[in-house]
């Protein structure tokens, strides 16, 4: 399954550069986000790196997911796609 990232997380002042939000296909509501939360997402970068995050949360009540890293993720993910451990 795949994911595309919207942005990192963020509020007023800060941005949480390891929180990324996440729009899926065909997920339009916040009870089936929530069916995701606690699997596994991965991206694989230019170099061929394999960085693991794990969804975290629904966020707000369109079907958006919150997903969180162990270290923050580079900017060029913006725009992305994901893939989603089934």
């Amino acid at each position: 399954m795949k994911a595309k990232v919207l942005n990192f997380r963020q509020g007023r002042n800060t941005q949480k550069t390891n929180q990324l939000l996440l729009s899926v296909k065909d997920v339009d509501n916040r009870s089936t986000a929530s069916s995701l939360i606690g699997k596994k997402i991965f991206w694989k970068t230019k170099s061929g790196k394999i960085i693991a995050g794990k969804i975290s949360a629904a966020h707000g009540n369109n079907g958006a997911l919150r997903a969180r890293f162990s270290k923050g993720i580079s900017g060029e993910v913006i725009g992305k796609e994901l893939e989603i451990q089934e």
